[in-house]
């Protein structure tokens, strides 16, 4: 099979944060796999900006150190590489102060696409976005880029949604959920919407619950001080579930077009019911004799934040009346392991005898790792001896159907920031989008603060708090494996 790489216009990207994490593991190494795969024009070019004073050499040499320790096995095309660097430059910028804008200024290019990638804090958001107006940096065709945390709760979502639209108009804001960008998660539109098998049974006649499960095996880390102020609910399902939630329960939009898919994924936000205290589990992990508990990763002996979230919701609209939508996300799982599962219900009548009750269809979807899609369908187990009955996977594994092609599935980040230069919004959240998703989490934080409620603790390498497992036992349910 024989990928199409469809090159996008010439562009000036300029990334504020230019040095930092996300700059160094994601977005150059990203870049540089687009410049190999002919996507990125040569007249582009990549232009950092930060507080640190360097020189364009000084940062060449920082991204060529960024891709060999973060890239893949592209890092080692020094051919390429050279001829990406070639194409970087970097500014020193005061992102509140006017140090560096008219340098900026200077190296913008008139006639091609201009994007602004804001890998900063949030609260840098504003004046970023107010300088690069009173500049004249940015017209009305120039796009930004937002990453999150895209507020705290409603009020803040709302703050950050009005700063914005000071200097830009919603067409040239992308929200970046880099979920959205993940192949599997694409392939889940078009498995529903591309075939006839699939749209006729997704509704509450034919199936049975759906999971969701974002399992990963590391810690808060270094990360403690910011996650202690965040947790599960804030950091993982309020945006990066909420998003899988709306592929799977959305209507079939009109056409595959940004707002048209962005309007039917707002209803079933806005369709979400609210979740009593008893369908939620939230935990935290404990220490072991090698590792430190959530509380000292924190720095936090008293916290309250969860590290484990699990939860059962419902959507209250005509296709998914009365069905279960479990999702669960943690640190220090089994695994590492993201997963949806649409669990299809039992056969109303069975020829068979025995156990053929334990048999049930389930289509499941694997974000990470080894991308791909399949089916458990129920067959004849090969031999004599009568009608045993054994599930087996109708497996789409990405890795093994597209062959040496796999190598060549872009990286989220990649995806998206392609997306940004040909101006599809499709991937990306729309402001009422993320205020939505907000005015549903905040009243179910606000309850437990309410209450005081203790996170149960649970063992590193557990699969979480027993008691998430009472979310689906007392409804005859358990949840799947959480394996790599």
């Amino acid at each position: 099979m024989v990928s199409r790489v469809i090159p996008v216009d010439t562009f000036d990207l300029v990334i504020f944060g230019g040095t930092g994490d996300l700059a160094r593991r994601k977005i150059l190494p990203g870049l540089f796999r687009r410049f190999i795969a002919g996507q990125m024009p040569g007249d582009s070019r990549v232009i950092g900006a930060a507080r640190s004073d360097m020189g364009d050499d000084d940062y060449r040499q920082l991204v060529r150190e960024a891709i060999s320790e973060f890239g893949g096995q592209e890092k080692s095309d020094t051919a390429n590489l050279d001829a990406f660097l070639g194409q970087l430059h970097y500014v020193q910028v005061d992102a509140t102060g006017d140090g560096g804008w008219s340098d900026l200024s200077d190296l913008m290019r008139p006639d091609v696409v201009r994007a602004f990638y804001f890998s900063v804090a949030p609260s840098l958001f504003g004046a970023l976005a107010e300088r690069l107006h009173n500049h004249g940096i940015a017209d009305r065709h120039s796009r930004i880029v937002v990453e999150k945390p895209l507020g705290r709760d409603l009020d803040g979502a709302r703050a950050l949604n009005q700063t914005l639209a000071e200097h830009f108009h919603e067409g040239q804001i992308y929200r970046i959920d880099h979920y959205l960008g993940k192949e599997t998660v694409q392939n889940l539109m078009a498995v529903r919407f591309g075939n006839v098998l699939f749209e006729p049974l997704w509704n509450n006649h034919y199936v049975d619950h759906i999971q969701i499960t974002v399992a990963e095996t590391v810690g808060v880390g270094g990360r403690g001080a910011y996650y202690d102020k965040s947790g599960a609910m804030r950091d993982m399902v309020q945006n990066h579930l909420m998003q899988l939630v709306c592929l799977i329960a959305m209507e079939p939009p009109g056409q595959f077009e940004a707002d048209a898919v962005r309007d039917e994924k707002l209803k079933v936000i806005r369709a979400l019911q609210s979740v009593p205290a008893h369908h939620i589990v939230r935990g935290q992990y404990e220490a072991t004799e090698t590792e430190p508990s959530y509380r000292e990763d924190a720095d936090n002996p008293r916290s309250f934040t969860e590290s484990f979230i699990a939860m059962r919701c419902e959507i209250a609209n005509w296709r998914w009346a009365g069905v279960p939508f479990y999702l669960r996300t943690g640190k220090k799982m089994r695994a590492r392991s993201s997963e949806i599962a649409v669990v299809f219900k039992d056969l109303g009548h069975s020829i068979f005898e025995g156990d053929v009750a334990r048999h049930r269809n389930i289509l499941s979807i694997r974000l990470q790792p080894n991308e791909g899609i399949d089916l458990q369908v129920t067959i004849k187990e090969p031999g004599p001896g009568g009608m045993r009955l054994v599930d087996v996977p109708l497996d789409l594994t990405f890795a093994e159907a597209l062959g040496e092609d796999a190598e060549e599935v872009p990286d989220a980040y990649e995806r998206l920031i392609m997306d940004v230069i040909r101006g599809n919004q499709t991937l990306f959240m729309r402001g009422d989008e993320v205020e939505a998703a907000w005015a549903w989490t905040d009243p179910i934080i606000n309850a437990w603060e309410e209450r005081s409620d203790v996170p149960k603790l649970y063992e590193p390498g557990s699969t979480g708090p027993e008691d998430s497992q009472m979310l689906l036992h007392r409804e005859g349910r358990r949840w799947r494996d959480i394996k790599a």
